[in-house]
């Protein structure tokens, strides 16, 4: 691999993306990355072996521009490091990634690598339901609690944060899945800095990042992705990542990676370092698609409220929408008027978009979050989170919008 970190003349993002962290010469000669199929490696000498498994287990760190062995590919793989390189200048202010394979993995080590028994987290809702199932279900007992605050609430967010007795970790979803409702980033990040000690802020940017929103740019530590979604774009591999700007917060999350082997194997992050440099392309696309759609059905006499970020009306949101994000991604939520049965009868009749979970391939995709996505999230906390039984998610892929509409038009009056 070559050596980003200390180029003399730093590239713009899509040229980095194609370049940094990749040196023909190592994969003989060929101009993109080959894939390394490899368990374990062989050690230049018996000391290398010593430092690499130093470094490894945190006993040392690696010094500037240090080349260090690989050891087994539990813990790192030429593809992983190809790839880790690669995503950084995806991502302003990302100095260091660590890659998974799947994104529920890349939330759960990072939670696990910085946070320990007696601690609290402060997250947002509506989270994505597996995240909450998590905290809920596997931290709580393990003595790590959570509390959770209403996205959009910046006032409350704000004393959760300055009140919460052994706050550790502060986990923001913007927007939030699937109601798309914002939360402040910056508000949290400074709420945050005034605690000592500092309890640590992550945001999963999946809705956004890396093309429209850029947490680490106003205060976050540590974003977190389900690469799954757009960075992959083809809904045909899983994986996670999380990125930061501190090298030394990876560098635990990538101990705990180890550990766990829960790292992404050579042939997926051969596959999705191919995808990265169409990731703007296919998130604009989307986005522009997104736009219009939801911009032609305000109004609809099946629809009781459209959600996507350029429509709200509320005044706070619309500020956190300008300060924070680029533009408003693809994701657009419907509550229908006649609740679950006409959401299952919309969801029946489309023709050209599809009925799934996920989001983010050039494949438009929609589900009905309360009986998938959040079925484990309890009834109480839906209401708070204002997912109802008729929220149906649209994913806008890359299709002509004016056929997605008429999709979208003909089965919404089936459902009427």
């Amino acid at each position: 691999m070559s050596d980003p970190k200390h180029d003399t003349h730093p590239m713009r993002t899509p040229t980095a993306v194609l370049t940094r962290g990749f040196d023909p010469a190592l994969s003989v000669g060929s101009a993109r990355p080959a894939v390394f199929r490899s368990s374990t490696y062989v050690f230049s000498s018996p000391e290398a072996a010593e430092r690499a498994f130093a470094i490894q287990g945190g006993r040392a760190h690696a010094a500037a521009g240090e080349k260090v062995d690989l050891i087994y590919s539990r813990f790192n793989h030429p593809n992983a490091e190809i790839l880790e390189d690669q995503i950084v200048p995806l991502e302003t202010g990302a100095q260091s990634a660590a890659v998974f394979n799947s994104g529920m993995a890349a939330i759960m080590t990072a939670i696990l690598a910085l946070a320990r028994t007696g601690d609290h987290i402060v997250y947002t809702v509506p989270l994505y339901g597996g995240t909450q199932h998590f905290i809920h279900e596997f931290l709580e007992p393990f003595g790590i609690q959570g509390t959770a605050v209403r996205a959009g609430q910046g006032d409350r967010l704000v004393e959760a944060i300055e009140q919460t007795p052994s706050l550790r970790i502060i986990l923001i979803e913007t927007p939030a899945n699937p109601t798309l409702v914002m939360t402040d980033i910056r508000q949290a990040a400074e709420a945050a800095a005034r605690r000592h000690p500092r309890p640590l802020l992550m945001v999963d940017n999946t809705f956004l990042g890396p093309a429209f929103q850029h947490p680490l740019a106003i205060g976050a530590d540590v974003i977190l992705y389900s690469a799954t979604k757009y960075l992959g774009g083809f809904s045909d591999l899983l994986s996670g990542v999380a990125l930061a700007s501190d090298p030394e917060l990876i560098r635990k999350i990538k101990s705990r990676r180890g550990l766990f082997g829960n790292i992404l194997q050579p042939d997926e992050c051969w596959i999705l370092d191919s995808r990265l440099p169409t990731v703007r392309l296919r998130m604009n696309r989307a986005s522009k698609n997104a736009q219009r759609i939801a911009e032609r059905l305000v109004g609809h006499r099946h629809i009781r409220r459209i959600y996507y970020p350029t429509l709200f009306e509320d005044a706070e949101q619309i500020r956190i929408r300008i300060a924070q994000c680029d533009y408003s991604g693809a994701i657009i939520s419907i509550d229908l008027k006649g609740g679950k049965p006409a959401a299952f009868e919309f969801l029946r009749h489309l023709r050209l978009a599809r009925n799934a979970v996920s989001l983010g391939g050039v494949e438009t995709l929609v589900c009905h979050p309360q009986s998938t996505t959040h079925s484990s999230v309890s009834a109480e906390e839906l209401e708070i989170a204002g997912v109802t039984d008729g929220l149906v998610r649209i994913s806008i892929g890359i299709e002509d919008w004016r056929d997605l509409l008429e999709d979208f038009e003909q089965a919404l009056e089936a459902a009427g």
